[in-house]
């Protein structure tokens, strides 16, 4: 993928496993995702809290008509994944659906062929994501209006709810692409923590505080010029701060307590599972070269 691509999703068509796996094309990805995350918070503070989107029981009227026992939010999630699955989207390799993939339908387009990206694994950890959205990031970032506030904009907040947790998914699903990449990049340091499995060695490998630092940062930044009010006619650097969208503090926040723990977690999980069914002969080879063998 080049560099000057702005597509959050894999150019699959025109890059090479190695041009997709560089640690170049990955930050970048990586850096536009800030700014969807960014935006999408921003886009999402507008709307109240809207806490019964969120209760098991909160409509009513979804088990009546629709036969559903869980909230407006999970039911949003299954509709509206429900047609994406159908346009193939879950079948990329950095796409996970909240919704069991057991109540989704087949695609009804033919099957894409993907380049050997990441080894197959059972990672999804949206679960932990659609948790800690709804239990920390949506009180958060609504606070402002107050901790009962409703304003009847369900569909409008549910639509916002699942712009930020596709973004907040494929974030830290990316993950994985980091990992791969360190590993074909020196597989000696890796396998013998693989093997033997060692949480803190493998995620050592894979951090970097200086990169995590200057993240931290530069995400900063964006949300203080991204979540000023620019619009006000006359006003002053004060007045437009006193009307922010959303926190500086809050973005950093959530990448610091949240994003970057939980991506490393998912980079780990991956490497623990990296080499099942790789053949014997291949990892020693690996080992002895500390060169990738496909």
């Amino acid at each position: 993928m080049s560099s000057h691509s702005n597509m959050h999703t894999l150019d699959i068509h025109s890059a090479t496993s190695e041009e997709i796996l560089s640690l170049d094309n990955i930050r970048s990805v990586l850096i536009r995702l800030e700014e969807t995350i960014c935006f999408q918070l921003i886009e999402r503070a507008q709307f109240a809290r809207n806490a019964r989107c969120y209760l098991p029981d909160g409509f009513p009227q979804l088990k009546e008509r629709e036969g559903w026992n869980s909230s407006w939010l999970a039911w949003f999630l299954k509709e509206t994944e429900s047609t994406h699955a159908k346009v193939r989207r879950f079948e990329a390799p950095d796409e996970y659906p909240f919704t069991d993939p057991k109540l989704l339908p087949k695609p009804i387009l033919e099957p894409v062929e993907y380049p050997e990206l990441l080894w197959k694994h059972e990672v999804n950890v949206n679960d932990q994501i659609l948790k800690f959205y709804v239990e920390s990031i949506v009180p958060d970032i609504t606070k402002t209006l107050g901790e009962n506030a409703d304003d009847g904009h369900y569909g409008s907040s549910a639509i916002r709810d699942i712009e930020v947790l596709s973004a907040l998914s494929r974030r830290i699903h990316f993950g994985m692409f980091v990992s791969e990449s360190k590993f074909r990049t020196e597989p000696a340091a890796f396998i013998p923590h693989i093997l033997n499995p060692n949480r803190e060695a493998l995620a050592a490998l894979i951090t970097k505080p200086a990169v995590e630092a200057a993240l931290l940062v530069r995400l900063a930044e964006k949300a203080k010029v991204y979540g000023q009010d620019m619009d006000r006619a006359g006003a002053n650097a004060e007045e437009r701060e006193k009307a922010r969208k959303i926190e500086v503090d809050t973005v950093v926040s959530i990448y610091k307590t949240f994003v970057i723990p939980l991506t490393k977690e998912v980079e780990v999980d991956y490497l623990l599972t990296r080499l099942q069914g790789v053949e014997e002969e291949k990892v020693k080879e690996m080992v002895r070269s500390n060169k990738f063998v496909s």
